[in-house]
């Protein structure tokens, strides 16, 4: 049986995780790489899924504050001009809807979306969907750094999928398997990963999954890193909080024992984690897109 883990999961301190998250951010390309992936891989699929269509229904589920949904929209609306779009938001989160609507009320020509907002999680979104027995097809459906907050991924991604039109995709970006994540969480799993949700799961678990059931899918790698160099600094508030981030767990390097804490560290400076540039070690932050078919 599976031990749970003893520490207390970073996403339960949501202003400790924003904080850690924000400094993910500085701190590495995820941004870079986003755009790289609205700008060189999307418009293609916009291609594809709005061939000889009006209109098009969209999903984002955990869209968070908006700021890629509206750059996917732009990109969209450049390849299919003149298309009108009906978009479900799925968001549990409150605070986070309130800013996607500002940023919407604030973003001008966006009259060709009509919005409709869910605060709801995917399941709590799934459940509501069967209950009013609804049939409407998607032809653009969006789940972006998001399976890391479920119970059940592969269930989750069956039933999205179920929506899809002909012609329509699922994109889901997740780190890649073959990342410095996907090693830390190979060794740690037991002890760093939550169990209630499926924290630690990478690409390489849904590529597995859908290789399975033979479902069809393409996939993009995003290369992408993050400087850690600050973890290594015993005490260093920025380093702690980066520690955090890595290990999802909530002050890890006071927290955990201290076999734990060396091995974890030897780790994230392993080549196979991280490279060495000038003195800085840079961990290994590569997603991966997985485009699934009907």
């Amino acid at each position: 049986m599976q031990m749970a883990s003893p520490f207390r999961s970073l996403v339960e301190d949501e202003s400790r995780y924003n904080k850690s998250f924000n400094l993910f951010l500085e701190r590495s390309s995820e941004h870079q790489c986003m755009q790289d992936f609205i700008h060189g891989v999307l418009p293609e699929i916009f291609q594809k899924i709005g061939k000889g269509k009006s209109s098009l229904n969209v999903i984002g589920v955990g869209s968070g504050a908006g700021q890629i949904d509206l750059q996917m929209f732009s990109q969209m609306r450049l390849k299919l001009p003149g298309i009108t779009v009906s978009n479900e938001v799925v968001e549990p989160s409150g605070d986070m809807l309130f800013k996607y609507k500002v940023l919407v009320s604030k973003t001008p020509n966006l009259e060709y979306i009509n919005f409709t907002w869910n605060k709801m999680t995917a399941s709590e979104f799934e459940t509501h969907w069967k209950e009013k027995k609804l049939d409407k097809k998607f032809d653009f459906i969006h789940m972006i750094q998001m399976l890391y907050y479920v119970k059940d991924p592969d269930a989750t991604v069956s039933f999205f999928r179920s929506l899809l039109s002909d012609s329509g995709k699922l994109v889901i970006i997740l780190v890649s398997g073959q990342s410095g994540w996907g090693k830390l969480w190979k060794t740690y799993r037991a002890e760093l990963c939550n169990t209630e949700i499926s924290q630690c799961v990478t690409t390489g678990d849904i590529r597995t999954f859908l290789d399975s059931k033979g479902i069809p899918y393409n996939s993009y790698l995003l290369p992408s890193q993050m400087d850690i160099t600050e973890c290594f600094t015993e005490g260093d508030e920025k380093g702690e909080l980066l520690l955090d981030f890595l290990t999802e767990v909530i002050d890890f390097s006071k927290n955990a024992s201290p076999t734990l804490k060396a091995g974890v560290m030897a780790l994230l400076r392993h080549p196979e984690c991280s490279s060495e540039v000038d003195g800085k070690v840079i961990f290994n932050n590569n997603l991966e897109v997985l485009v699934v078919e009907p």
